[in-house]
Formats: C-alpha cells, structure tokens, sequence
C-alpha cells in the first residue's frame, strides 16, 4: 500500500476512525493504550508524522507558551542559577503532559515593550514570567490587555496580573526565628532587596528582629550570581563583620557565604549558623548540607501552568501565594 499522506489515508490503513487517529497521535482525548499503540506502530512503520502547523491552525492554538526570564536587576544571572533549572525544568514536564512546546527567552530590557511584543507576535498561546525583576510597570502594563500571562514571583497590593509564589515574607521570618532559637543574636541579612520577593524576604528578617529587640548588624548587598555574592561576604569579614548568624536571600547566596567564611576559618555552624533560601538540589548535598527556606517548585509549576490554561480558556483566575517550609539541616 502505498505511503499515507494524511490522517484519512492513516485512518485506513488502521481501520478506525480520522477522529481516533488523531487523538491517538496528538495524545488529546481518550484513546485506549493498544489502539493508540497500533496506531503509532503504523505511522512509525510508513514514517508518518501528524501536521502539527495544520492541526494548530484549525484549532486556532499554536501549542507553544512561552516561558520568559526578564533580569533587568540581575544581567549577569544565566539559566544555569539552581533555581532557573529546576523551576524550567517542572514547567518544561507540566506543558509536555498538555502536548504543548516550551519556547524559552532570556531578556534583559533595554526599553519599555518588550513583553508586548512577545504577546502580540501570535506565535505562542500564552507567557509565563519567571520573576518580577524590575519589571513591574511593563507586567501591569501588559496584564491590562493579555490575559494569558501568569507570573511566578512575590504578589504585591498593586499588581493587575495573576501570579504564584511563595510568601517570601514568612520564609524570612522563618529563617530568622529559626537562628534565634539557636541562640544567635548577632544577625546579617545578605542579598539585595531590588525585586519583589527579595524585599519580602528582608522584610521577614527585618520583623522577626524587631520583635525580639535585636538590631540587625549588617545587611550585605550580595547579588544573585555566586561570585558577586562571594565577592560582598568575603569583603565584609576582611573589613572585620562579626556575625554569628546569616539569613541569604537565596541558596547561591549562602553557599558563596559558607565559601566566605571557611577560607577565613569561621566554622559552619558552630561560629556561623546559615539560613538559605529555596532548596535547590545542591542544599542537601554541600559540606554542611544547608539548612533553607524550601519553596515547592513542583507544585510551583503544575500551578503556573494550570492558571495560565484556565486563563486561556477565558477564566479570570486569581494569584496564588504558597506557604514556605523551613527544612533543617547542619548549617543552622
């Protein structure tokens, strides 16, 4: 027989339906296991793939989201960050359970528009942002007329948009209480506070030692990026920073802390007690493993993505903050 050009022509070859084959290679609706297995088993056989930009085309989807990092406080940050991996990499398994293709970007905005003009391209079906940044005016500005953007960052009392995160400012007051309870009272907050989350994570800090009458001894204006943020601790402790007790905005930030502090011989935990922030895969696995604030990145992404197809679909769906937990291991 000769070589299927089509669905019909596959359906044929098969016996069922154009409708089963269909579902059957798109892996949309229900298709029992072996129909769908002898199906593929045929178009294998004839080397046969499906027209994914004919079926988009009728559906009137692309099966394409776009998955954007806007670093306009952090240009030095790359894909590479712990953080950016595991969190792309969830989104990267929830959108491939929906049949749907991952287009990643890096931006560093230059200029207002950006995000509009990914919107408007009609290339992707809807955007996912990973992280505020700095970028708060254009989010808003693009929330007003898109409505399949979904953010993953701090939700604040101005935004227009529909985001999930964690509640960064219970993380820090987690971390800070937690060191308290160790009996450290001479504290340091290290990271920037230029985005959303950060400034929330600070905040966290900044409540729990009110509470507890202590002034804060210093707060280290470390980047994301594990060498600047070397850079600021090791700088602080030549210049004679004295601390028993640190709260990083991030893990990378507090493993470049416990770099810091060995190569100066501060011992971790017993001069140092570290708290970082996000659990990356590392945390468990470094030399004390490090005790941190852990943020479920798994249901971090099934949410984004769940959100942003319902918005898609045309509901209106509201932001999500998720509950921190404090996960304690030898560093605090």
């Amino acid at each position: 027989m000769k070589r299927p050009m089509n669905l019909t022509d596959l359906a044929a070859l098969a016996g069922v339906s154009v409708g089963t084959v269909s579902k059957s290679l798109s892996h949309r609706g229900y298709v029992s296991a072996k129909t769908r297995e002898r199906i593929q088993s045929i178009a294998d056989e004839h080397g046969f793939q499906i027209n994914r930009t004919a079926q988009s085309l009728k559906r009137g989807r692309n099966d394409a989201i776009a998955v954007v990092l806007p670093l306009g406080h952090e240009s030095a940050q790359t894909f590479s960050d712990p953080f950016f991996i595991t969190l792309i990499g969830h989104l990267a398994d929830a959108l491939s359970a929906r049949g749907n293709e991952l287009v990643l970007s890096k931006v560093i905005p230059s200029a207002p528009g950006w995000l509009g003009q990914i919107a408007r391209s009609g290339r992707v079906d809807g955007i996912l942002v990973i992280g505020q940044s700095d970028q708060e005016q254009e989010l808003r500005g693009v929330a007003k007329t898109y409505a399949p953007l979904v953010v993953w960052g701090q939700k604040t009392s101005r935004q227009s948009y529909c985001s999930v995160g964690s509640d960064n400012r219970l993380g820090g007051q987690l971390a800070t209480r937690h060191l308290l309870e160790r009996g450290c009272r001479r504290l340091a907050f290290v990271g920037m506070t230029d985005i959303p989350e950060l400034k929330a994570r600070n905040e966290g800090f900044l409540q729990v030692c009110t509470e507890a009458g202590i002034d804060p001894i210093a707060h280290l204006q470390a980047h994301l990026t594990g060498e600047a943020a070397y850079r600021t601790v090791a700088s602080a402790l030549d210049a004679g920073l004295e601390v028993d007790g640190l709260v990083a905005a991030s893990d990378v930030i507090a493993l470049s802390a416990m770099r810091a502090l060995k190569e100066r011989g501060r011992r971790v935990p017993h001069d140092v007690a570290i708290v970082g922030y996000d659990d990356v895969s590392l945390a468990a696995y470094t030399a004390p493993p490090l005790t941190t604030v852990r943020q479920d990145l798994e249901a971090a992404g099934d949410a984004l993505v769940d959100l942003l197809f319902r918005r898609i679909d045309g509901e209106n769906t509201r932001s999500i903050s998720m509950p921190p937990t404090l996960v304690v291991r030898e560093s605090a």
